[in-house]
């Protein structure tokens, strides 16, 4: 059974900056990519970012790139989103996900589910 457990959420002023980690258990966690999604009240999960295996490669939604930084400690099995210079536009729920590869993830590969953790920016 594996596990994913976020922390690091919370309320920010526009422009600050916060640290998402997501802590996994239950299998081996270096050999699969890890990802970022996160949903706002009344719409779908979305993209934001994804790293591989060896955290070597990165992708970012484009409404991220330039703020947000995702990044791995395979020794701690635990990943991580940076996030600066965030907007209200931002606020979600964020949910770190295990991919079925890798080298990315994807809503169409995602193995594992964390249970999220709230980001409220305010303006």
């Amino acid at each position: 059974q594996v596990q994913l457990v976020e922390s690091g959420g919370g309320l920010v002023q526009a422009g600050g900056s916060l640290r998402l980690s997501c802590a996994a258990s239950g299998r081996t966690f270096s050999p699969y990519a890890m990802g970022w999604f996160r949903q706002a009240p009344g719409k779908e999960r979305d993209f934001v970012a994804t790293i591989n295996w060896s955290g070597r490669s990165t992708d970012y939604a484009n409404s991220v790139k330039g703020r947000f930084t995702i990044s791995r400690d395979n020794a701690k099995n635990t990943v991580y989103l940076q996030m600066n210079s965030l907007k209200p536009e931002d606020t979600a729920v964020y949910y770190c996900a295990q991919g079925n590869n890798y080298q990315a993830v994807s809503n169409d590969d995602v193995d594992y589910w964390g249970q999220g953790t709230q980001v409220t920016v305010s303006s």
